[in-house]
């Protein structure tokens, strides 16, 4: 598993707050870009969504989990910086 980075290079989330551990490739090995909520089996679980696709979805998961706006947004705003979206 390559470990360069702490957080899925798709969605922003911390590798380590991943119920799975982190996404797998294809050969079942984990991933160190992705968390499993992006990533598994070598594949994008979503491969057609956009930057700012991902972005409305991790707002609308930040606020279900009982986080202000504020917090949404804040958590939202790097997404296009990450591996996947450049």
């Amino acid at each position: 598993m390559d470990t360069r980075f702490k957080n899925c290079q798709s969605c922003g989330m911390p590798l380590k707050k991943d119920p799975a551990g982190a996404g797998t490739e294809a050969d079942g090995s984990r991933s160190g870009e992705y968390c499993s909520h992006c990533y598994r089996d070598g594949r994008f679980t979503d491969p057609d969504t956009t930057a700012q696709g991902m972005q409305g979805l991790v707002r609308g998961k930040v606020r279900e989990l009982g986080f202000p706006s504020l917090f949404a947004w804040f958590f939202a705003k790097g997404i296009p910086k990450l591996e996947r979206w450049r």
